[in-house]
């Protein structure tokens, strides 16, 4: 079902998310500014990892006392004042979400994405793609997008740099696309329920590095593919989207490869696509469908259906 065809249920008015050094009283300053400005707080959490301090909120604007353009100068200066970073989002149904595409040197999953956008499978552009190596460069050209390799010699990709040209580009999720680099909290925390990342098997089993080989050293019978949610915790995040296939007894990791690698693109595309049409909520750490969407609209595999 192409994007248009499907309806957009999104629920959420203004969402404002705080990250920075912990500290003491950061919650009640952002809570106590929004009370002033007529803002009414429906849902809030936090979070601490590595030090760093993370609160996500969600608003009803509707009776604000200020101008939207306004509240966000003041949760911007009052950020300064704290020396945290707080961003405002609000909800734009009428608008294409942005979507960078992270990625390493395998080109099966990018090319994935970037042909569904371009054939109108995905409501998104993707505005920009970011390696840490240049070895798909070449692809981004293919498809008229920007390239910007944010890696060194090595392959470690400079974070900061990472932050600015997401900022540069105002993207609104990111799509791990075979990148094969792991993201702190201060990049999960800005873009958290917004990362998508592409796991080369049926998550939980096999995490981690080489999950082809680790499929074949522990005598899987069936593998495949997950995309996810990004989380703090390394390919634990709540599951979208799978797909399977049949080990056969003589399959080397390269042959699982073979098989896998074109179902790891199709399954970050399906999990893109429910993402991007807000189809589905995390609630306890599960994917589940909104109430309302048809579940036979999305070819997720398994994601769990209706209330909790």
């Amino acid at each position: 079902m192409a994007a248009a065809d499907r309806p957009n249920p999104r629920r959420w008015d203004t969402e404002i998310v705080v990250v920075g050094d912990d500290a003491t009283g950061l919650v009640a300053r952002v809570t106590s500014l929004l009370f002033e400005r007529g803002c009414n707080i429906e849902d809030l959490d936090q979070d601490v990892r590595d030090g760093v301090f993370r609160m996500r909120l969600h608003a009803d604007t509707d009776g604000m006392v200020c101008k939207p353009a306004t509240l966000e100068e003041d949760l911007t200066d009052l950020g300064d004042e704290l020396g945290v970073d707080i961003r405002v989002r609000r909800a734009d149904d009428g608008a294409a979400r942005k979507a960078a595409l992270l990625v390493t040197k395998e080109e099966h999953a990018p090319r994935a994405v970037l042909e569904a956008c371009a054939d109108g499978t995905l409501d998104a552009e993707v505005p920009v793609m970011i390696g840490n190596h240049s070895t798909l460069s070449p692809l981004a050209d293919e498809y008229e997008v920007p390239f910007v390799d944010v890696g060194d010699a090595g392959g470690s990709h400079d974070e900061r740099e990472l932050l600015r040209v997401l900022d540069e580009y105002d993207v609104d999720c990111l799509v791990l696309a075979r990148f094969m680099r792991i993201l702190s909290p201060e990049i999960v925390f800005r873009y958290e329920g917004r990362i998508i990342n592409v796991h080369p098997s049926l998550l939980p089993a096999y995490p981690g590095a080489e999950a082809y080989r680790q499929a074949v050293e522990g005598g899987a019978r069936v593998h495949g593919a997950t995309a996810h949610y990004v989380t703090t915790d390394l390919d634990q995040g709540p599951i979208i989207a799978q797909r399977s296939f049949p080990v056969a007894p003589d399959d080397g990791p390269e042959d699982l490869k073979e098989q896998g690698q074109p179902l790891e693109a199709e399954a970050l595309v399906a999990g893109l696509q429910a993402h991007l049409d807000d189809a589905i909520v995390v609630r306890r750490g599960r994917t589940h469908f909104r109430e309302g969407v048809d579940p036979d609209a999305y070819e997720l595999g398994g994601v769990a259906a209706g209330a909790d």
